[in-house]
């Protein structure tokens, strides 16, 4: 994405997320790369079985049994000389690790907010802390700088927020117990772009990541290994339209310039999507191309509002897309998008995203 588009895309996002902030007062918590280091997979959906690689953090004595989980515990850390922080969930250390024991390294999944959303309104949205709580793996939500809050996804010498990614993994990775062969980086829209980012910058460090409502590949990218793909993306987004561009129309629905508060953005300005057109459908086969994938793909239809669209790829990788017919620039099956869909657009509950992640995370590691 150039400079100009994101600076449009920043400025019209800006508008929706401040919205949506008030809505949410109070609320709780190229050619192929090189196949060296390649993730190693499970068959199917089955978990990845390869040994654990602790962290620092692993070192730290063992604390009483019976601690309760941590959840959207606000950590500072200082970058540059900069402070920052981010939310941190953490198990129960009587949950055992996925398919481990208590005493198991732990996955990490790093869950970036979109534009001016923040980590808290972030992790009500997906509910990614709950879901690791339960499952065993740790979660973080970072938190962005800047106003409106934004997410630096150039990839220039100096991006202070590439130095916070890794200045926050090392934080986390010396004071927990981390399996470094399994982190993960998912994101929404903004939060999309900085995932599409750390693939590229990073792909040595994140076994896998997943973008929703914002998949980008970013010019130069490069990784040093395949990078496992998962995308989203609603066929009726209005504010980062399917095949490409950006949508007006929320931003005349919040602020009231010809459109009625009964009016459906999502049914009366947008273009009728291409299911295999530019834009995100493009974006998401550049990177099967990239990671050595066949290029024509696999649609299977897995509901009414649901397509699965998936590439044979080489061992150890996977570049897979659903494709959210109707759906609008929301979190499918998170009950806060759903509520603000006079904003966003429409929600699927076909499809639990969260849980759809984690699913596809579980198969990969370093």
């Amino acid at each position: 994405m150039g400079d100009r588009t994101k600076r449009l895309t920043v400025a019209s996002m800006g508008l929706v997320a401040a919205a949506v902030l008030s809505l949410c007062a109070g609320c709780s918590s190229s050619s192929a790369a090189p196949a060296t280091n390649q993730p190693v997979p499970a068959p199917g959906n089955a978990p990845a079985k390869g040994p654990a690689v602790p962290s620092p953090g692993c070192s730290i004595p063992t604390t009483e049994p019976g601690l309760p989980a941590v959840s959207d515990q606000k950590v500072t850390i200082e970058v540059d000389g900069v402070p920052r922080w981010y939310l941190l969930n953490e198990p129960s250390n009587t949950v055992p690790a996925p398919g481990g024991t208590d005493t198991t390294p732990r996955p990490l999944v790093l869950d970036f907010h979109g534009l001016e959303e923040g980590a808290e309104v972030h992790s009500v949205t997906t509910q990614f802390g709950a879901l690791g709580n339960t499952d065993g793996f740790v979660t973080v939500f970072p938190n962005a700088t800047g106003n409106p809050l934004e997410w630096n996804t150039t990839s220039r010498t100096g991006n202070a927020d590439l130095d916070y990614v890794t200045a926050l993994l090392t934080q986390v990775e010396s004071t927990q117990c981390i399996d470094t062969s399994r982190v993960y980086a998912s994101g929404l829209s903004d939060g999309s772009f900085m995932v599409s980012l750390l693939a590229c910058t990073m792909s040595d460090k994140f076994a896998a990541i997943a973008a929703v409502s914002g998949l980008q590949l970013p010019r130069p990218c490069h990784t040093t290994r395949r990078v496992p793909i998962l995308a989203f993306h609603g066929t009726a987004d209005p504010i980062l339209y399917f095949n490409g561009g950006i949508g007006t129309g929320t931003l005349d629905k919040i602020l009231g310039h010809g459109a009625s508060a009964g009016s459906s953005t999502t049914t009366t300005t947008l273009p009728k999507a291409n299911l295999h057109g530019a834009g995100y459908p493009a974006t998401v086969q550049a990177w099967a191309v990239k990671d050595g994938c066949n290029p024509h793909a696999t649609d299977t239809r897995k509901s009414s509002q649901v397509i699965l669209r998936t590439y044979r790829c080489p061992p150890g990788t996977d570049v897979e897309f659903y494709i959210i017919v109707g759906g609008g620039h929301a979190w499918p099956g998170s009950a806060f998008s759903r509520s603000i869909s006079d904003l966003t657009g429409f929600t699927t509950f076909q499809i639990n995203a969260t849980d759809t992640i984690w699913s596809f995370f579980r198969r990969f590691q370093l």
